[in-house]
């Protein structure tokens, strides 16, 4: 009878410091909203992409809307300047629709297409305003 009941509570002991392990972890994990993958993503409620500044080296500063033009990108970045410094845009990495109608710094890789006169591969997006 002692061997059951001294099971028992070993058993409920160990639940409860496994259960109280993995809160005081979860808890330390959250560092003001921003979460880090491999040290090389970043993913905050103002900020999204990726790190990588050698393949994601040129920027824009612009509003981002839905729709590219003529069959090229799934947004645009309307810029100051008219029409014509207008960068289209898609990524494999960040969700841009989230991003829809908000004024946002974007990184990426310019890449040549004949329809645009600047299209760009976005590797990261943070809103400014």
């Amino acid at each position: 009878m002692n061997y059951k009941v001294l099971l028992i509570l070993a058993g409920v002991g160990i639940a409860t410091v496994g259960a109280g392990t993995g809160y005081l972890l979860s808890k330390d994990n959250r560092v003001s909203g921003v979460t880090t993958v491999n040290n090389q993503m970043v993913k905050s409620v103002t900020e999204m992409g990726s790190k990588d500044t050698k393949t994601f080296r040129d920027t824009a500063t612009g509003v981002i809307e839905k729709n590219g033009t003529n069959g090229v990108g799934t947004h645009k970045l309307i810029r100051v300047g008219g029409p014509s410094q207008t960068l289209y845009m898609v990524s494999s990495i960040v969700d841009l629709d989230q991003f829809d109608g908000k004024k946002v710094e974007v990184w990426g890789e310019t890449q040549k297409v004949a329809k645009v006169s600047w299209f760009m591969d976005i590797g990261r997006v943070k809103i400014v305003e």
